[in-house]
């Protein structure tokens, strides 16, 4: 293979061999080429074998064929490369909701052998200074409205110099885009060249940037989608994960332009706005995480019967209540799914068909897991143990020491405790480690600790995640506060607008509760664990 990138960061930074997982590319869909670029098959291809008139992406006011998102990306990749001086290997980091417009840059970024790091519109300049310092990020293509914060971040990022707005009043990337051509030589990348550094919040609050080659793009979309999702070039998807997310990035741009089919775009995707869009829109294939769809059971009735399909759950577990419920307001059986970031999308699922309430489901094809003992050993059947998997996809984190827990003997360890019943399913238990997962969003304790004791009134703190029926878990503190302050409701409140107000909202405790001590250690550690478990 030769690699396409002149900038040689990320292969510099790659973990030792040894270190990495064993790939399995036993699909005869996943004999990859030496040389491949995921946006010459998943948008050129499309448009050369003369379907780029087919509808490719919608939102408010917009309809994109693949023609049209060809073209825009095209033309932002020349602005990439002859005003902004990207060379192949380039890390860009791209913040915007979900719109055609973030989906045309990331396909630039690919065109021109970069590597995007998308990131979520919640993030405050601190997440963002972590990543763009960790991943050394050289460009950013940012929508105006959300500069807010990247602004703020960029004195503390010394090598973020080639930032473009688009969405703003002025002159930014739109008009550089008018002056460049809307034909552009999509670089010939190696099968095995970064593509996307994906970054995943660590246990410790410091972010893990996770790295996948183009040939993971493809793979994804080889795996999951034809044996469990089954689509076809006339479905509509739609969904409310980010595409900062690789769940939202394969739910809503890989999977449906693997098929040809399209994607409706939505910016804010409140469970009331997303089935009013899949009313307006006629979609006929849902991502959302178990949280929306309990909430939009409430009145999800106005879906039976209509263009709605296929409903595919994941980000957090899905309760059998929720599955039930689901299939009894709108007729249609969630299809549940487990994935992980350093996976880059689902390894384990069901298709109707084979659906089991309370259990994710099986392996996927391309794909193999088991449940195993702290020693790695496999468990007897219907045993808690941790999930190990293997398949194309693995874990491949940017410089991290962290890399030799998530990887042992070949297999990923995902941080998740599961069993698997005599029939061989897959049935999830809990995390192992101290990640939250609340609505689908993964939260760090540490991080939420972090921003907690910035606050004058707080001396100590301690942060876990507690079961919520409609969240999953929910974000809860334990604080001790300094003295003469006053534990009172208001003190709550100033505490959860405080913590919004330093990392992502979503990360902020939805309880409070203070105490006089923390249970810690002899050496001062804190015991989470006994938080969690009093007794």
């Amino acid at each position: 293979m030769i690699s396409a990138h002149i900038d040689t960061f990320a292969r510099d930074h790659l973990p030792a061999a040894a270190d990495q997982p064993e790939f399995l590319f036993d699909l005869p869909a996943l004999r990859f080429p030496a040389q491949l670029n995921c946006a010459t098959e998943l948008l050129d291809r499309h448009v050369a074998e003369g379907r780029g008139g087919r509808l490719c992406l919608q939102a408010e006011g917009i309809r994109w064929t693949y023609a049209d998102l060809q073209a825009q990306a095209n033309r932002i990749a020349n602005v990439l490369v002859n005003d902004l001086g990207l060379v192949p290997g380039n890390r860009v980091l791209l913040r915007s909701a979900n719109n055609p417009m973030l989906v045309a840059c990331w396909f630039a970024v690919m065109k021109a052998g970069g590597i995007a790091v998308a990131t979520m519109p919640l993030l405050r300049a601190k997440e963002l200074t972590q990543m763009a310092v960790k991943g050394e990020v050289t460009h950013a293509l940012c929508d105006a409205r959300l500069a807010e914060e990247l602004q703020l971040a960029l004195p503390a990022c010394p090598l973020l110099t080639q930032v473009s707005y688009f969405n703003g009043k002025e002159a930014g990337l739109e008009a550089a885009m008018a002056r460049r051509p809307a034909t552009f030589d999509t670089v010939a990348t190696a099968s095995d060249d970064t593509c996307i550094l994906a970054f995943t919040s660590g246990t410790t609050g410091e972010p893990k940037g996770t790295m996948h080659y183009h040939r993971d793009v493809m793979a994804i979309c080889a795996c999951w989608p034809p044996h469990i999702l089954k689509p076809t070039a006339d479905d509509i998807f739609i969904g409310s994960p980010p595409l900062a997310f690789t769940f939202g990035l394969g739910g809503l741009v890989l999977f449906p332009m693997s098929v040809c089919a399209s994607a409706v775009l939505l910016e804010k995707a409140t469970p009331g706005d997303l089935q009013d869009a899949i009313l307006d829109h006629g979609a006929t294939v849902l991502f959302t995480a178990p949280t929306s769809y309990r909430v939009m059971a409430q009145r999800a009735a106005a879906l039976r019967g209509g263009t709605l399909r296929k409903c595919v759950s994941a980000g957090e577990a899905l309760p059998a209540a929720t599955r039930a419920l689901w299939r009894e307001v709108t007729g249609i059986e969630l299809i549940d799914g487990i994935g992980a970031t350093e996976m880059l999308h689902i390894f384990i699922s069901a298709d109707e068909a084979h659906a089991r309430p309370g259990a994710t489901g099986k392996a996927i094809p391309g794909y193999v897991a088991r449940v195993v003992d702290d020693a790695g050993e496999p468990v007897p059947a219907n045993t808690v143990g941790k999930l190990a998997v293997k398949g194309p996809t693995g874990c491949r984190y940017l410089a991290d020491a962290r890399q030799k827990q998530y990887v042992k003997n070949g297999w990923n360890l995902t941080g998740d405790a599961y069993l698997v019943d005599d029939d061989g399913y897959f049935h999830y238990q809990s995390r192992t480690d101290d990640m939250i997962i609340s609505s689908g969003y993964n939260i760090a304790s540490p991080e939420v600790e972090d921003a907690l004791l910035l606050h004058p009134q707080v001396a100590e703190c301690g942060v876990i995640g507690v079961a919520d029926a409609e969240r999953g878990q929910i974000v809860k503190a334990y604080v001790v506060l300094q003295p003469g302050a006053a534990p009172t409701p208001a003190m709550v409140t100033e505490l959860q607008e405080f913590v919004k107000a330093n990392v992502a909202p979503y990360k902020y405790p939805r309880a409070i509760e203070f105490r006089s001590s923390l249970p810690r250690t002899e050496t001062g550690k804190l015991q989470r664990f006994r938080l969690r478990d009093p007794a």
